[in-house]
């Protein structure tokens, strides 16, 4: 599988299902779209702001509900198999992206998996073992929010500098080791997380140590 980041700002993401995968699929998916869910029952969970239909739809109607929304990604995450093939096939027919949340490990060529995200301002990471193990990716994401604290802020500092930088008579080799300095710097991250110091300030003294060569 390759990862890539996909925006679906201004598209629909339908999912299948109304259960706890169904919830926690539809609050990811409705932070940044409209998120429809079809499901006679739904979870006492938490769906975000996603609309909420309450419906049960059978193989057969799977492809008039698709139709319907005329989404960009499919979620198939109900506890009938035979419904799940039949959203698979509907989906494809339809030439929307496709989640199949009831398997895991090997899946078909054209699937895409939702991954455990963690994301500060501007900055995402992504965790995904394929599939294979969702405790692991929530293992891993509970473990690298700390380090991420202050990164969205970063990527805001490190572009105004860029922009300045370009506008100066640095050479591209220097703008970039300048820039790499400040993000590589304790001190510029400890003023971003902690408030005390004045990151533009630390940023501009680790500039010009970069152009002394004392870094």
């Amino acid at each position: 599988m390759i990862p890539l980041v996909h925006d679906f700002g201004g598209e629909t993401i339908l999912v299948f299902g109304g259960g706890p995968v169904g919830a926690r699929k539809a609050r990811r998916f409705a932070r940044e779209t409209r998120t429809v869910v079809v499901s006679p029952d739904f979870a006492d969970r938490d769906f975000g702001d996603a609309e909420l239909v309450r419906a049960a739809p059978d193989p057969d109607d799977v492809t008039d509900w698709v139709d319907r929304f005329e989404p960009a990604l499919v979620v198939a995450a109900t506890s009938d198999t035979d419904v799940n093939d039949a959203i698979v096939a509907a989906a494809r027919d339809a030439g929307a992206l496709v989640n199949r949340a009831d398997r895991s490990g090997e899946r078909d060529a054209g699937s895409v998996v939702v991954p455990a995200t963690v994301d500060d301002g501007d900055v995402s990471v992504a965790i995904t073992t394929g599939g294979a193990s969702p405790a692991l990716s929530k293992h891993l994401r509970e473990r690298i929010e700390a380090e991420l604290d202050g990164a969205g802020a970063m990527a805001e500092l490190t572009a105004e500098i860029r922009a300045d930088l370009k506008a100066s008579d640095m050479s591209p080799t220097e703008r970039r080791d300048a820039v790499r300095a400040v993000v590589r710097d304790p001190s510029v991250w400890k003023a971003l997380r902690s408030g005390d110091a004045n990151p533009r300030r630390e940023a501009a003294r680790v500039i010009k140590d970069t152009q002394r060569g004392e870094l």
